[in-house]
C-alpha cells in the first residue's frame, strides 16, 4: 500500500490508542508485521504551548521507521503549528488527525469525532494543514448516521489533499459498543481515489478477510485486538497469507511481555505508563488469567512485576 509517497511493505496498521501506542509497543508490533504505527493522539495545543510530555509521544527511533504521529485539535492554524513542530522533530512518514475519538473530554472541546458535524472547519483545518507541511497527511474518522453527510466528510478530506482515510465504523454514540458497520467504508472506497483503511473489530485473521474482501479497503487497521497481544499482527499476517490458524499460548505472551518491558526500560518509559495494567493486558485470553491481574494488583515495584512475568506460566492459577 501506497500512501502519499510513502511505500508500506503490507496492508495491517497500528492504530493511534491513547495510554498505549508508546515506542516500546509499538517497536513490538513492527516486529510482528505491522506495517505502520502510530503514536498515541497528540494535542496540538499542547505541542504549541511547548508540553514537553506530550510533545515526546512523538518519540522514534531508527527501527520504527516509517512511523506516523496523530494530532487532535480544531484549529487550522493551531493543528498546522503543531504539525510543523513534530515534522522538523522527529520526521514521522504521515501525520495524522483524529476526527475519530469519542471520549467526551476530547469532544467536548470541539476536537475528535465532534469535528465531523462541522464540515466546514474539515474542509478548513485539513487544507490549511496539507498546504502547510511536507509530510503526507491522513485522517482516522468515525462514521455519521448519514451515509451522505459521512461521504461528503471523505469527499472534503480528498479535495482538501489527503492521502489517505482510516473509516472506523462506528458512530460517535456508539462509542465502542455494537458492532462496526463496514458497509461506510466500502462507499468511501467505492467513491474516493485515495487509499482507504478499514477500522473496527479486526480481531484476527477470519475477521480481517471478511472486512478486506468485503469492503475492498486497501488496509486494515488493528486498535483493541493488539493492546497486551502485539503478535496478533503476526497471526492475521499468517491467516491472510495461507490461510493458517495461530494460537499465542502463555510462553509466547511472557516473552513478549518481557522484551516489552526491557524496551520501556530501554527508552525511559516505564514512569510514563501504567505498567500494571500494560501487563495485566497481556494476561487477556490465558488460563488463569483472572487470578494473574488480582496477583499483579498486589505488586509493589517493577522487580516483582518483572519477576511475577518470568514465572507467570508456571503458576497453577484457576
Amino acid at each position: 500500500m501506497r500512501l502519499g509517497r510513502v511505500d508500506l511493505p503490507g496492508d495491517l496498521l497500528l492504530a493511534p490508542l491513547a495510554e498505549v501506542t508508546n515506542l516500546a509497543f509499538r517497536l513490538m508490533c513492527k516486529k510482528y508485521g505491522a506495517s505502520l504505527c502510530f503514536t498515541e493522539m497528540i494535542s496540538s495545543d499542547a505541542v504549541v504551548h511547548g508540553n514537553d510530555s506530550s510533545v515526546l509521544r512523538g518519540m522514534t527511533c531508527d527501527e520504527e521507521r516509517p512511523f506516523g504521529v496523530q494530532l487532535f485539535g480544531n484549529s487550522p492554524d493551531v493543528v498546522t503549528e503543531a504539525a510543523l513542530v513534530l515534522e522538523d522533530m522527529f520526521h514521522p512518514a504521515i501525520i495524522d488527525i483524529n476526527l475519530g475519538c469519542p471520549a467526551p473530554v476530547i469532544t467536548n472541546a470541539g476536537c475528535g469525532s465532534a469535528l465531523l458535524d462541522s464540515p466546514e472547519r474539515v474542509s478548513d483545518m485539513f487544507s490549511t494543514l496539507c498546504e502547510g507541511v511536507d509530510t503526507p497527511v491522513t485522517a482516522k474518522i468515525r462514521v455519521l448516521e448519514s451515509r451522505a453527510a459521512t461521504l461528503d466528510i471523505a469527499h472534503r478530506l480528498e479535495d482538501a489533499g489527503v492521502c489517505g482515510i482510516t473509516v472506523h465504523g462506528r458512530t460517535r454514540e456508539l462509542g465502542y459498543s455494537g458492532t462496526a458497520d463496514h458497509s461506510y467504508a466500502k462507499l468511501i472506497k467505492e467513491e474516493l481515489s485515495i487509499p482507504v483503511i478499514a477500522n473496527g473489530d479486526i480481531r484476527d485473521g477470519a475477521s480481517a478477510e471478511k472486512v478486506l474482501e468485503y469492503t475492498g479497503c486497501d488496509g486494515l487497521m488493528v486498535g483493541r485486538a493488539a493492546m497486551g497481544d502485539p503478535h496478533v499482527f503476526y497471526r492475521i499476517s499468517r491467516y491472510l497469507d495461507d490461510g493458517e490458524i495461530l494460537e499465542c499460548g502463555c510462553e509466547q505472551k511472557r516473552d513478549d511481555l518481557l522484551e516489552y518491558l526491557d524496551l520501556l526500560e530501554k527508552f525511559d518509559l516505564s514512569s510514563h505508563i501504567n505498567l500494571k495494567a500494560h501487563v495485566q493486558w497481556f494476561t487477556r485470553g490465558l488460563k488463569g488469567s483472572r487470578s494473574m491481574r488480582s496477583e499483579i494488583g498486589y505488586a509493589d515495584s517493577r522487580d516483582s512485576i518483572v519477576e511475577f512475568v518470568k514465572n507467570m506460566c508456571e503458576k497453577d492459577l484457576v
